[in-house]
């Protein structure tokens, strides 16, 4: 994308709280576009639709599931590159909008499973178009020295998300078709401020992201894709499984622990993202929070490995999630940083995206091909080594002040 100037002519180095603010409303408008949708919305229609009981429906499921995630890991590629060949994102942004919003209207029309995967993979591909072009968006227009503002300010998504599933599953809010028009209307009122407020100029120092002087910008990229893949790994297989493992440690555990446990992970991350945002910003050291998440990470699933007690395994986890929370958060807007070609954006944060849908697609069988045969503390300790070897590569980025832009 060419670097565009200030109404001074000369480029800006900071970009308005309002816009950030702005911005990371619409990345939570994806937030709260798929998280009521994939994880109550579609069950429940699912369970309705599916002529076999639970059983039927789990197999339902799966196979959304998977035909989702493959077109969601297409769309993402697909949509960065296209806004980076047509040089623009806020159309490909409204498209996307539009789209996936409208094909949310669609999903009570589906009878069966065949049509159900449709509209979903088409979904997600709409959804995408969305989400693709305004990640490279905030590479385009947020400065080095915001990012880690940024970061903080996206980490209040997933909250959002969670909270829009509450709000529009109240008893009596709605009808179950009623919800899906909620959650399409929720999500145009968080995206449309960003995309009416237009397009911000590009600051000065986002046509060469500064890095340490060891760390190569794709060197730096790569590090940082392998070592959100491996914190993912484990985020995706304590999201399924959570309820389960705590339910193997006492029979008597109920689902409803289960959410009230991540919803207090969720809320309580964001505003430490927030803060740990602010000081690599001034600090001018980008990387030192990722690395300090993925040794503290450890330390809960070790606890988690050794638990005998729901309590101990909630703060076990609890260590666990609130230090992957800000990890996730702060990761995504210090990558932009690291992107090797300016004009290449948005199909290489498609490429970031795999790290975000390729652990859904494989974690079910590697849980399933481990437990049996070391139950969940072997596994906790499996995903403990990973998250170390995150941070040696992360470390190797540089803790040091990044220099000056």
């Amino acid at each position: 994308m060419p670097e565009q100037s200030g109404i001074s002519g000369e480029p800006v180095t900071r970009q308005p709280l309002s816009f950030l603010v702005l911005y990371a409303l619409a990345w939570a408008g994806g937030a709260i576009a798929y998280v009521p949708f994939l994880t109550i919305l579609l069950p429940v229609r699912v369970a309705a639709l599916a002529p076999g009981g639970p059983q039927q429906a789990v197999l339902w499921l799966s196979a959304i599931a998977f035909c989702g995630a493959i077109a969601a890991s297409a769309g993402h590629i697909l949509f960065g590159w296209l806004s980076d060949v047509t040089r623009t994102r806020p159309p490909w942004v409204a498209l996307g909008l539009a789209l996936s919003c409208s094909l949310l209207l669609f999903v009570p029309l589906a009878q069966s499973l065949e049509t159900l995967i449709l509209i979903v993979m088409l979904w997600q591909l709409g959804l995408n178009m969305m989400l693709a072009p305004l990640a490279a968006w905030g590479a385009d227009c947020v400065p080095n020295g915001q990012k880690g503002l940024l970061g903080g300010l996206l980490a209040f998504a997933p909250g959002l998300g969670a909270l829009a599933g509450a709000l529009v599953t109240i008893p009596g809010i709605a009808s179950a078709d009623g919800r899906l028009i909620l959650v399409a209307l929720t999500v145009a009122a968080a995206v449309l401020p960003a995309l009416l407020m237009g397009t911000r100029a590009a600051p000065a120092d986002v046509a060469a992201p500064s890095l340490t002087a060891e760390a190569p910008r794709r060197s730096a990229a790569l590090r940082m894709w392998a070592a959100r893949l491996l914190v993912q790994v484990a985020e995706a297989a304590l999201f399924s499984f959570l309820y389960l493992w705590l339910h193997s440690i006492d029979p008597a555990v109920e689902d409803y622990l289960t959410a009230r446990v991540f919803s207090l992970v969720l809320v309580l991350s964001a505003p430490a993202a927030l803060l740990a945002g602010r000081w690599a910003d001034r600090r001018s050291r980008p990387f030192a929070p990722l690395v300090a998440c993925t040794l503290v990470a450890p330390f809960g699933l070790v606890g988690m490995a050794l638990a005998h007690s729901v309590t101990a395994g909630i703060i076990s986890y609890a260590v666990f999630g609130f230090s992957t929370s800000i990890f996730l958060a702060l990761h995504s807007a210090q990558t932009l940083r690291t992107l090797p070609d300016s004009s290449r954006r948005g199909r290489d944060l498609g490429l970031f995206n795999l790290t975000n849908t390729m652990p859904s697609l494989v974690m079910p069988w590697f849980t399933l091909a481990l437990v049996p045969w070391f139950g969940f503390s072997g596994l906790f300790l499996l995903f403990a080594a990973l998250a170390l070897v995150a941070a040696i590569l992360l470390a190797a980025l540089g803790t040091n002040p990044a220099p000056k832009n």
